[in-house]
């Protein structure tokens, strides 16, 4: 994980962070349907890829403050 330029004491330093711990789980679930053959662990790892997916856009939009609420 490479160092962000933010101070600790800055939301940024640790929404960047969390972002970079969550992607290679998304990454690892995505690559893991591949490996098993049920289909309702399919559909764990898938959902369960979908759903991080989807917090890292809401970090992203606090990011960017994009959204109402974070601005």
């Amino acid at each position: 994980m490479t160092k962000n330029r933010y101070s600790e004491t800055d939301p940024l330093h640790h929404t960047l962070k969390v972002k970079g711990m969550l992607k290679p789980i998304i990454e690892h679930l995505r690559e893991d349907i591949t490996k098993i053959a049920e289909p309702k662990a399919q559909a764990l790892f898938e959902t369960s890829a979908e759903v991080l997916t989807g917090l890292v856009k809401a970090f992203d939009h606090y990011e960017q403050k994009s959204e109402k609420a974070w601005q």
